[in-house]
């Protein structure tokens, strides 16, 4: 008998996972509009930095310097934050222009602002991106003042992929003035043997161990640990997410230096050096 062989032209091509999985046809959907909308404001130079007072913990009315926040505006001149987008395009092309463009205006910033230090975000992958550097390089010979007021900040989790070019990397531009803060300590896998090679001048505890510490024992152990680490290395110390006067006391009594969250000011994309209390306009 003559065996019937199926036409393969005619079968159905399998279902892939997201036509099954609704919820991930979804997530992928948004990715996508999130890249395109960053790439949107990229290409059309739409982009900003929202200005957050650190604040000195023994003397609270006190700026200690401003983080720059990079944020994006979408196609109705909406101001996005980088939570909304920053997990999504980090990683890629997008996310070291980004980094580029904070740099260029926070470099600015400095120069036209000669009272003013500040903090930039910076992921450990632009290390080597030649644009950056470029930035980076024309901006300190215009105005080399400015890079005794610039503070890079590198996350730990992003430092942790490339540790010993991100050590080298430190080492440099230190000699040139430039401070450097490891953003979110405590929430990645900080090696010590790699932490005591680095050369960042502060620490950030990362607001996990922040938000509510006045009534939770276990984040003031940890935090009076990070504490106690960074100041063994010659660290300043500064808490995320500060909220309330209560997480502000007990930080205080931990031995915190500096304090950061919207119990100061939020972020803003006026400049709240200008302002006086800070400007608590959120951005």
């Amino acid at each position: 008998m003559k065996r019937i062989v199926p036409n393969r032209k005619s079968r159905s091509a399998p279902a892939s996972f997201e036509d099954d999985n609704p919820l991930s046809a979804a997530i992928t959907a948004r990715d996508r509009q999130t890249m395109n909308m960053v790439a949107q404001a990229i290409r059309h130079e739409e982009v900003l930095l929202a200005f957050q007072p650190v604040m000195q913990a023994q003397a609270p009315d006190t700026v200690a310097f401003y983080e720059g926040l990079i944020r994006v505006l979408d196609s109705t001149g909406r101001i996005i934050p980088a939570g909304d987008f920053m997990a999504q395009v980090e990683n890629t092309e997008l996310g070291r222009e980004l980094d580029c463009l904070a740099l260029e205006k926070g470099l600015r910033t400095l120069s036209e602002n000669p009272g003013v230090r500040l903090s930039i975000n910076m992921s450990a992958r632009s290390i080597g991106y030649a644009r950056w550097n470029r930035v980076l390089e024309a901006n300190l010979s215009s105005d080399p003042s400015i890079a005794d007021r610039l503070i890079l900040e590198i996350t730990e989790s992003s430092a942790m992929t490339v540790p010993e070019i991100a050590i080298d990397f430190m080492d440099r531009l230190s000699l040139k003035g430039i401070s450097f803060a490891l953003d979110d300590f405590g929430a990645g896998q900080t090696a010590i043997r790699y932490f005591r090679d680095f050369f960042f001048d502060m620490v950030k505890i990362d607001g996990q161990f922040i938000r509510g510490i006045h009534e939770n024992r276990d984040n003031q152990v940890v935090t009076a640990a990070l504490i106690s680490i960074a100041r063994q290395f010659d660290m300043f110390t500064v808490a995320e997410f500060v909220e309330t006067e209560a997480d502000a006391a007990c930080l205080r009594h931990l031995g915190i230096d500096c304090l950061q969250g919207y119990l100061y000011g939020a972020p803003s994309v006026d400049a709240p050096w200008l302002d006086s209390p800070p400007a608590r306009a959120r951005a």
